[in-house]
């Protein structure tokens, strides 16, 4: 395993392509979050609310073990949290 530099991505890895990678792994992970929220039982507002929240703690705490940076020149798993937070909220006003 590489280690990883202090904007989030891989030392050889260009930036365009790193943010990249960070949005295509968001759009894949809300689309199975959203396929998981249409089987809730509470409703699929409240369990997509319950899975973003998850994964905004599953973000955070990828960021951290990573030693990303919280302001980086590329997008983060710090970026992916807060947008996740924000489609939570969303989702809790809709609820």
């Amino acid at each position: 395993m590489t280690p990883s530099s202090p904007n989030g991505s891989n030392p050889g890895t260009p930036r365009i392509l790193a943010s990249t990678r960070v949005l295509m792994r968001f759009a894949l992970r809300i689309v199975i979050l959203a396929m998981f929220a249409t089987t809730g039982h509470q409703g699929f507002s409240h369990t997509l609310q319950a899975l973003l929240t998850v994964a905004v703690l599953y973000c955070c705490l990828a960021a951290t073990f990573r030693r990303e940076a919280l302001f980086a020149d590329t997008l983060t798993h710090f970026d992916e949290a807060a947008a996740y937070g924000v489609i939570a909220g969303v989702a809790h006003f809709f609820a």
